[in-house]
């Protein structure tokens, strides 16, 4: 009797195709996370129902241009460039060391013109008002 020799088989699974699989379900979560969550979240601004104490003497103004205007006290409003702000709040901190500056700012505006004033008044210690519209 002859023996035949067997052949050994073994089973191999081949990883390839699953790491496959894995990364384009990767892929497809990192490309629908992106799309997702800047729409996922609704932001209605709120209104204001109360009106502040303080009197702001000065006054900045953004209009839906993106120009902007500034006045102290009782005078009308003059158009000024961007960089001529943080003098004129420097100027009129010095006149009134407890002044609080009003930001009227349109709502076309687009938000980071808003903080650039914002931080204009923050870096020079003014106290800052946001004026809302009332409800």
């Amino acid at each position: 009797m002859a023996l035949k020799k067997r052949k050994k088989i073994s089973a191999e699974f081949s990883m390839a195709s699953m790491t496959d699989m894995i990364f384009l379900l990767l892929i497809f979560f990192m490309i629908t996370s992106t799309v997702v969550v800047p729409n996922a979240i609704k932001v209605v601004l709120p209104q204001s129902a109360q009106q502040t104490s303080a009197k702001p003497l000065t006054r900045v103004t953004i209009d839906a241009g993106g120009n902007y205007f500034v006045a102290y006290g009782r005078e009308k409003e003059r158009p000024v460039s961007f960089d001529e702000i943080t003098p004129f709040l420097q100027e009129c901190y010095r006149l009134e060391p407890d002044i609080y500056v009003a930001l009227y700012a349109d709502e076309a505006i687009p938000y980071k013109e808003v903080v650039k004033v914002l931080d204009i008044a923050n870096r020079n210690d003014f106290r800052m008002i946001l004026v809302t519209r009332p409800q």
